[in-house]
């Protein structure tokens, strides 16, 4: 099979999509080559194209993001927001919150909550990447997301320490949530999304988050 670039015939077009599913090429950065990408180029690119990517052993990843799917992040962060702000509870971040969860991996949750418990001296961090794994991560699904790839971040998650994730799905407008891995609820228009143990006493109800796209 050939390889995605001249020169690194170990990186290939195969490689990739047993790695990521079929995940559209142009989503992979090919500069730096794939397998060489460090911390510093997530912040290179970031601040030369304000393209926003994760690190994946050495493969930079161009994060999708529509503008509906902008919208239901932001409405999602007004409301565990304002919940988190009010019992003041920790820090939620947008879809620029970029963390490491392990050495070569950095992940960008399109909103994400962090306790001050998991915070020294409750304090933000100042670092631009953090090393830091959130109690909440969340996903807004974009069409160019593979099944293999969300998976794959599930893992990840679930193994640097979050304790609770959600996938929302803009064009089924469904929200699944999950404990683990492969343990998950999916709720829709009438049901009620909680924060759980994670953030005990929030609420959501389905139908409300998606009518911000009507």
């Amino acid at each position: 099979m050939a390889s995605v670039l001249a020169g690194r015939p170990e990186i290939t077009v195969g490689d990739l999509a047993e790695r990521f599913g079929p995940i559209p090429l142009s989503r992979i950065v090919r500069n730096p080559l794939p397998g060489t990408a460090t911390e510093r180029d997530v912040l290179a690119i970031y601040e030369r194209d304000k393209k926003l990517c994760e690190l994946v052993d050495g493969i930079l990843v161009e994060k999708p993001m529509g503008y509906e799917e902008s919208v239901i992040a932001a409405e999602i962060i007004r409301r565990i927001g304002n919940f988190v702000r009010r019992r003041k509870l920790g820090i939620v971040a947008g879809e620029a919150g970029m963390l490491k969860l392990a050495r070569g991996l950095i992940r960008i949750p399109d909103v994400s909550y962090v306790s001050y418990s998991r915070l020294p001296g409750r304090k933000r961090p100042r670092q631009p990447i953090p090393r830091l794994a959130p109690n909440l991560a969340i996903e807004v699904l974009s069409e160019s997301n593979t099944a293999r790839e969300m998976q794959e971040k599930l893992v990840e998650y679930f193994g640097a320490g979050v304790e609770l994730v959600w996938f929302v799905d803009v064009q089924n407008q469904s929200i699944e949530v999950f404990k683990a891995p492969n343990s998950s609820v999916v709720f829709r228009s009438t049901q009620i999304v909680t924060g759980g143990a994670v953030l005990r006493g929030f609420r959501l109800k389905v139908g409300e988050l998606f009518k911000e796209m009507e």
